[in-house]
């Protein structure tokens, strides 16, 4: 799979990149006040109601730390070429801004506006993959028992506090939970449209 044929994951990680390397630069309050939902708490989506939609979807592009772009940058590779090749351009750039946006709405109505990263979406990945292959049979991929279990542990030690608690990460764990849920929805929701009417 060259990367020609993967231009939506490739983007995602330059997007990503680049703002994360500007906001090391000194430009990052510039960076937020242009990519976070809402600059302010009231009222709510004030930017987003004069127009400025964007904001629905470029909290993904925010990281705050090297470990946060590094580790969210690898498994964005690793499910998005996968959805890209088998779902193309326009199906893996319709599952980011689905998964962006619920995820990033839902995250902002827990805890305020100040949040970003691709966490939420690569969970979405994660959840559409791993049922796909659990009730798609003619699905040619199966997620490896060792990435489920991984994947579901690290959301579980999320919300129970554990990885804040050893490293001091704060974790957007909202999002984690709406983007799994609307990758799991969207595989179902693939599976019943395209199931075959009975005769």
């Amino acid at each position: 799979m060259s990367l020609r044929t993967k231009p939506v994951t490739v983007s995602l990680i330059a997007i990503c990149t680049l703002v994360y390397l500007l906001s090391l630069l000194g430009l990052q309050e510039n960076i937020l006040r242009m990519l976070l939902i809402t600059q302010y708490m009231e009222p709510q989506y004030a930017e987003i109601r004069q127009g400025e939609i964007w904001r629905l979807i470029t909290p993904v592009f925010l990281h705050f730390g090297l470990f946060h772009i590094v580790f969210n940058m690898l498994w964005t590779w690793e499910f998005g070429r996968i959805i890209e090749w088998q779902h193309g351009a326009t199906g893996m750039l319709g599952a980011t801004l689905l998964i962006g946006v619920i995820a990033n709405l839902c995250q902002y109505h827990e805890t305020g506006p100040v949040f970003g990263g691709m966490s939420g979406v690569i969970y979405g990945y994660f959840g559409f993959l791993w049922i796909q292959g659990l009730i798609n049979r003619s699905y040619p991929v199966k997620l490896n028992r060792n990435i489920v279990i991984l994947l579901l542990g690290w959301f579980f030690a999320c919300w129970i506090g554990l990885i804040d608690w050893l490293f001091g990460i704060r974790v957007a764990n909202t999002a984690h939970t709406a983007g799994l849920i609307s990758g799991i929805a969207l595989a179902f929701a693939m599976n019943f449209i395209r199931m075959p009417a009975r005769q």
